[in-house]
């Protein structure tokens, strides 16, 4: 296995109508996300541990709630929120 990330359910669903500037921020994100988990989880198929729930992670434009799951060795992307426009 091989550490990635993935929009849940799909990007389609989940990234629907944002701008494309604030969805290349949650993508950069989510890249610093998995190497991040990465270093921190070496063995993730071994891990033994419950994962640790949903997160919030805040960009410029906005924020997205996401999941690791050491496990899978996947950090999952369950909804992105841009900021409202004025």
């Amino acid at each position: 296995m091989s550490w990635c990330w993935e929009y849940v359910p799909d990007e389609q669903t989940v990234a629907a109508g944002a701008p494309p500037e604030f969805i290349a921020e949650v993508e950069k994100k989510a890249d610093e996300l998995v190497r991040a988990a990465e270093a921190l989880h070496l063995h993730g198929p071994a891990f033994q541990g419950a994962d640790e729930g949903a997160r919030h992670a805040f960009v410029a434009g906005g924020f997205f709630v996401y999941m690791v799951t050491a496990r899978s060795e996947l950090v999952s992307i369950w909804q992105i929120t841009p900021d409202p426009v004025p």
